[in-house]
């Protein structure tokens, strides 16, 4: 499917390349995406909306201009100064929480996330590979692997016909297939990162590796040199700060030479080194280019190489830049390719910056790659050497966790590339993990009220602290580190692949529940001023990367969170889950405290003490813009789920007067469900008999999804009749998949029953991508297997194939023109999917269970 698909049309070669995957996501180089959508902002707010929140309009754009002009800071909810989309991105390079580099599908690295939660948009054309080729002493070809025509380096041969190439994607891996027009070569980019499951040392490494395949089909031998050029910097203004500078290296070590150069790039906070490099072996030889001006004509480069098919290799360091100037360096790889023969290249990318400061610049953090290769800043030779010479160990580990899946038949291709494909986000999603000081106590990370949980304390010394971002588009949805309403959907993927991250990331939030900030802040939403975080409340987020995060909480300033009624739910909820996929007692034990402290908090929204809480008649959950009055299906769904499992944690870990407690109030809520939701077909929006209340919601069965997930779906802990959910899932496929967009585009959030979508709120009418994987996922969890791919697929179909949004999937798009939010956490809830199918198919993983020993390097 993937070689015929929709984005090859444009194909023109006949090479398939060497090794490329059978299943994942395929696109021309050649390709151009016809649909060009918008972000949302503020010109698509109704008029209805602009006439009710005047107050909010006003409260908002004095907040962005304080936070623009006055401040000098990126305001993480921007209507106004949105980033366009860009239909290039492809996999990011790196591991989990050492910052990304992002390569586009022409080939292009255009997306950079070095410094800690913060993006930069920017494609550096000196950012290129170029191939040479020699025959019986000549060159006889030279090209940019690049079908960009700039207006810097015009000295080099840019505009690659992509009419021959192609890109793969299957994450954590690529291909790029270059057809060389004319001269019988093929070459076969494979760009490996090390992501690799249940890998806590070599899955933190910020490296990428480049293996080159060359192919033959000359009668004579040819020998071919991979030129790998790169700007020292981001393509920033920085870049041109000056004082920064390069150097070459070799490293030889167990019998394996690699060499290079490194490119020293010396802010004043977060400095940081680049390495580019090559590995040395018989019959490869290495040569480099310690610095060149790529603002410049480039002559002096393509010169060089053009000669003999090699760099001049200068020793010693490069000048530092002066103030204005830009530099870069290359490396080049070069072999001899017998006729109708083969060879490979191997080259390396690797990025070290060890000790990082968020915005406020507050505290020094190390990353947790640091705990292996050291915090002097000085790894970058060793980090390309052990990259070079490991990534077959990582690519034999990749492929034994992919193969099961993919070699299985009944999957469909479109699935299997979506299910590895967005785990881009895993590393590329503003990723963090940072160490734990050995000599930090339990007050230095969990404030003065934390003292009860000091027993979380080795956990995160051995696991340190992991986060990632909301979204790392910087408009609407807040850039905030771990958003809690949409990260119950993330840790599926991670207990499939790292486990040890779902501890240490609940872990932290843990720690935040228990303390407060009495600090007054104005909210945006109603305009009321409260405090920032009371105390046995889940935070909405562990704080803003431009501020500091994990001392200074809730950076989400539109509502005061601490009256959302899922958020506790949904801590309680991923508490369970955990437990229940890695039956990792001592995290429950640990868990279990600030489990019934939430779960206290929450009991005050039961304000008729029938069993089940009422919403306070604002958008008071994840679904920010939609308001909810009394009862309602998705927080009264969810607040079930959570008290079902509290009763079972309270079994399992003994505690029978809590079970009891828990067990009462079941009881009573899930009559006080059915008799005020449940309408014959489905279960209505909300309780309070206004034009909108029955409205069928896409997400009114997470409850159920959440349980079934976790196997209390049945017998005693069966909580929402199986014949009222299949009705209502039946219901939600026919109106909001198949009546919405002619079924193609996944399910809308709200419809109303005469079909027509629920137009009452700026999110009632959206498709949220996250939302549908993990309806699908339920459907799937209750028999309606093939319901629940078809509803999935016209996600991946529109994302993917049809608006160009490959690696930066949104929050969420509608029907036509706009989408908000781009690359978005809530997706990588399709390995719920994975889960979902493996258990109908009888073919549950076995548990993750967490080493509680120490790491050793």
């Amino acid at each position: 499917e993937a070689a015929e698909g929709p984005l090859m049309r444009r194909y023109e070669g006949a090479a398939r390349g060497r090794g490329v995957a059978a299943d994942g996501w395929r696109v021309c180089l050649a390709h151009s995406f016809e649909e060009l959508r918008q972000p949302y902002g503020a010109g698509d707010v109704p008029l209805r909306d602009v006439l009710r929140h005047i107050g909010l309009a006003l409260r908002y754009f004095r907040w962005w201009f304080k936070k623009t002009w006055i401040e000098k800071k990126s305001a993480f909810i921007d209507l106004l100064c949105a980033v366009p989309l860009q239909q290039i991105y492809g996999c990011p390079l790196g591991g989990i929480g050492g910052g990304t580099i992002t390569r586009g599908w022409r080939g292009e690295f255009c997306r950079w996330q070095l410094n800690p939660g913060l993006y930069q948009y920017e494609t550096v054309m000196a950012n290129q590979f170029t191939v040479c080729l020699r025959c019986k002493g000549q060159t006889i070809y030279q090209q940019v692997l690049s079908v960009e025509r700039p207006s810097s380096l015009q000295g080099w041969n840019w505009g690659y016909c992509g009419h021959y190439a192609f890109y793969h994607a299957l994450y954590p891996r690529a291909w790029l297939v270059y057809e060389l027009p004319g001269q019988h070569v093929v070459l076969t980019c494979r760009q490996v990162s090390p992501v690799i499951p249940h890998d806590y040392k070599d899955s933190s490494l910020p490296v990428g590796v480049f293996i080159w395949e060359v192919e033959n089909g000359r009668d004579e031998d040819v020998e071919v040199s991979i030129m790998f050029s790169l700007q020292n910097g981001t393509g920033a203004k920085g870049d041109g700060s000056g004082g920064h500078w390069n150097e070459p290296f070799t490293l030889h070590k167990d019998g394996e030479r690699v060499a290079g150069v490194l490119l020293h790039h010396c802010p004043a906070v977060n400095p940081f080194t680049l390495a580019i490099s090559a590995r040395e072996k018989a019959g490869t030889g290495v040569t480099h280019v310690t610095a060149f001006n790529p603002a410049g004509l480039g002559r002096e480069v393509w010169q060089d190489l053009l000669q003999d098919g090699r760099l001049d290799s200068p020793t010693g360091k490069s000048s530092p830049t002066e103030k204005g100037e830009v530099t870069a360096a290359a490396v080049c790889a070069s072999c001899r390719v017998p006729a109708h023969g083969h060879k490979t290249l191997e080259l390396a990318l690797a990025w070290d910056m060890p000790c990082v400061y968020f915005g406020s610049k507050e505290k020094l953090h190390l990353r947790r790659y640091t705990r292996f290769f050291g915090s002097e800043g000085d790894a970058a030779p060793a980090l390309s050497h052990y990259a070079l010479t490991h990534y077959k160990e990582w690519e034999r580990k990749i492929e034994a966790w992919q193969n099961p899946i993919l070699e299985n038949r009944q999957l469909p291709s479109w699935y299997k590339s979506a299910l590895f494909n967005e785990l881009y986000f895993m590393t590329d999603g503003g990723t963090i993990w940072m160490e734990v000081p050995p000599d930090c106590c339990a007050k230095d990370l969990q404030g003065p009220a934390g003292a009860g949980l000091s027993h979380l304390l080795p956990v995160l010394r051995e696991y340190g602290r992991f986060a990632y971002l909301e979204g790392n588009s910087q408009r609407w949805q807040p850039d905030m580190l771990v958003a809690l309403p949409v990260a119950m959907l993330r840790p599926f993927c991670c207990s499939f692949c790292c486990p040890s991250n779902v501890s240490c990331s609940v872990s932290s939030a843990a720690v935040t529940v228990v303390n407060e900030d009495v600090h007054p802040r104005q909210y945006l939403m109603c305009g009321q001023t409260a405090q920032v975080k009371r105390k046995n409340v889940v935070p909405h987020d562990i704080g803003d990367p431009g501020d500091e995060p994990w001392q200074r909480v809730n950076a989400y300033l539109m509502h005061d969170t601490a009256d959302w009624k899922d958020l506790n739910l949904k801590f309680v909820l991923q508490v369970y889950r955990d437990y229940y996929l890695t039956h990792d007692s001592l995290y429950l034990q640990d868990m279990w405290p600030v489990c019934q402290a939430v779960m206290a908090s929450e009991l005050k929204f039961d304000t008729d003490n029938d069993g089940l809480i009422e919403n306070g008649g604002f958008a008071d959950q994840t679904y920010d813009a939609w308001v909810v009055h009394g009862a309602s299906a998705y927080c009264g769904g969810l607040w079930l789920a959570a008290v079902c499992m509290m009763c079972k944690m309270a079994e399992v870990l003994g505690d029978t007067e809590v079970r009891q407690k828990y067990l009462d109030i079941l009881n009573k809520g899930k009559e006080a469900f059915e008799r005020r939701l449940w309408n014959g077909q489905y279960y209505n929006y909300d309780s309070s008999g206004s034009d909108t209340s029955t409205s069928i919601m896409s997400d009114q069965c997470a409850g159920q999804w959440f349980l079934g997930a976790c196997g209390l779906d049945q017998g005693e802990f069966e909580v929402f009749p199986k014949s009222h959910v299949l009705s209502a899932l039946k219901t939600i496929f026919e109106k909001n998949v198949l009546s919405f967009a002619g079924g193609t585009m996944g399910a809308v959030n709200g419809m109303r029953p005469d079909g027509v979508p629920d137009a009452s709120s700026v999110q009632s009418n959206e498709v949220w991508i996250g939302v549908v994987y993990s309806l699908a996922a339920t459907m799937i969890q209750e028999g309606m297997v093939e319901e629940g791919l078809r509803t999935a697929e016209g996600c991946y179909r529109t994302v993917w194939e049809r608006l160009g949004m490959a690696f930066q999937t949104p929050e969420a798009y509608r029907e036509k023109k706009v989408y908000r939010s781009l690359a978005y956490m809530r997706p990588l809830s399709i390995w719920s999917m994975q889960l979902a199918l493996e258990r109908h198919a009888g073919q549950a993983p076995a548990p993750a269970q967490l080493p509680r020993g120490p790491s050793q390097p």
